[in-house]
């Protein structure tokens, strides 16, 4: 049996939800194509949607003391060097060094709620 889908998205769980809209604003350089104040905001990435929500108080629970994700932000970029100028002009600077992957370079970096993202440039 298969199913069928037409389109997927990555969301992040916030208590800060102005704070990361606002730097993911200035991260990918565009503004939400979605934006319910306090609630919800959605940025269309080339590929990707990428939803952000502060969840309600009967779910609190269930985000409040879990434990680090495992999920990353992957973006492919064009000039390593020039988006961890961009992370650190923002104010969040990659903690660790360029490394060499089989598929390129790469850095970890982290947005104000500490999810990972990963920048990495193809060889």
């Amino acid at each position: 049996m298969t199913f069928q889908f037409t389109e997927a998205i990555v969301t992040l769980a916030t208590f800060h939800l102005e704070t990361l809209v606002g730097f993911y604003t200035h991260f990918l350089s565009i503004e939400p194509t979605t934006c319910i104040p306090n609630v919800y905001a959605e940025f269309q990435l080339v590929s990707l949607k990428l939803g952000i929500f502060k969840p309600k108080q009967t779910d609190f629970s269930e985000f409040e003391h879990s434990a680090k994700s495992k999920m990353s932000l992957c973006l492919e970029v064009s000039d390593l060097e020039s988006a961890i100028a961009h992370l650190t002009a923002l104010g969040y600077p990659p903690p660790g060094a360029i490394t060499t992957a089989s598929h390129g370079r790469e850095i970890y970096a982290y947005d104000p709620d500490g999810n990972r993202i990963i920048l990495h440039q193809s060889k």
